[in-house]
C-alpha cells in the first residue's frame, strides 16, 4: 500500500510516515495544498490521509480535486476539531473515514487498512495464489502451509506481486507502490528485493523474471522459459 500524508506540521508528518514504513506502508509527505496537487498527478497512491488545515489550497479544496478526478481513491481526513458539525461537513466533502487529533499510530493503521479492504472489496483480505498464503493485515506468509518470515520491504514486494494474481509487474510499478518518492528511480533495490524474496520463499522458485519486463508469480507450475535472475 501507498500512502499520500497532506500534514503541514513536519514532525507529526515525518511521525506519520516513519509509523507506517514499520508496518510495510510506503507514505509520501506533502506540507502543502499545492504540494500535494503535484503528488497526486504524478504518483499513484492507494489512500490519501488529509489534514484539513494546511496551506492553500485548503485540505477541502484538495479533498474536493480527489473526488472529482473520479479515481475513487479512499480519503481519511486529519483534524483537531472533533465537533459533529465538522465531521459532517468533511464526510460532505467526500471524506471516507475521519480520525481525530492526537491519535494513536495503531488506530490509523488500522483504518487504513479498513479502507483498503473496502478500497478493493472484490478481494479476499487474505490472498491466495499457486500455493501462497498472504495475510496483509498480521503480515504473514505462508507457502504450502510452511511460514516465511519476510522484512518489511519484501512483504511488500510480494503483496503487489500477488495482487497481480499472476500478472507481470514491471521494476517502476514495484517501485512506486513498495517505495516512497525518495527512491531513487535508478536503484537495483528491486532486483535485490526480488533476489531476497525468492530465496525466502524457497524452491521451486515461484518468482519468474520476464526479461526486459518485469516479475510475475508463477501460478502455473515453474515455467522453464522464464528467468530466475
Amino acid at each position: 500500500m501507498r500512502v499520500l500524508i497532506v500534514e503541514d506540521e513536519p514532525y507529526m508528518a515525518e511521525a506519520i510516515r516513519d509509523g507506517l514504513r514499520l508496518e510495510a506502508i510506503a507514505a509520501d509527505i506533502a506540507g502543502d495544498g499545492v504540494t500535494a496537487l503535484e503528488l497526486l498527478t504524478v504518483n499513484t497512491y492507494d489512500i490519501a490521509v488529509l489534514d484539513r488545515d494546511i496551506p492553500g489550497p485548503s485540505g477541502d479544496e484538495v479533498a474536493e480535486r480527489i473526488v472529482a478526478s473520479g479515481s475513487g481513491m479512499p480519503i481519511l481526513m486529519l483534524t483537531a476539531a472533533d465537533r459533529l458539525d465538522d465531521k459532517a461537513s468533511g464526510f460532505e466533502l467526500g471524506a471516507d473515514d475521519y480520525l481525530t487529533k492526537p491519535f494513536e499510530l495503531r488506530e490509523l493503521v488500522l483504518r487504513l487498512r479498513a479502507l483498503d479492504r473496502r478500497r478493493a472489496h472484490s478481494r479476499p483480505p487474505v490472498r491466495e495464489l499457486a500455493g501462497l498464503r498472504v495475510d496483509p493485515f498480521r503480515r504473514e506468509v505462508y507457502r504450502d502451509g510452511r511460514y516465511v518470515a519476510l522484512t518489511r520491504k519484501q512483504f511488500a514486494v510480494l503483496e503487489v506481486l500477488v495482487a497481480a494474481e499472476g500478472g507481470v509487474v514491471s521494476a517502476e510499478e514495484l517501485l512506486e507502490r513498495a517505495w516512497d518518492q525518495n527512491a531513487d528511480p535508478f536503484t537495483n533495490a528491486v532486483r535485490i528485493t526480488v533476489s531476497a524474496l525468492r530465496k525466502r520463499l524457497g524452491e521451486p522458485w515461484i518468482i519468474a523474471t520476464a526479461p526486459g519486463v518485469g516479475y510475475r508469480i508463477e501460478t502455473g507450475g515453474v515455467d522453464g522459459g522464464a528467468g530466475h535472475e
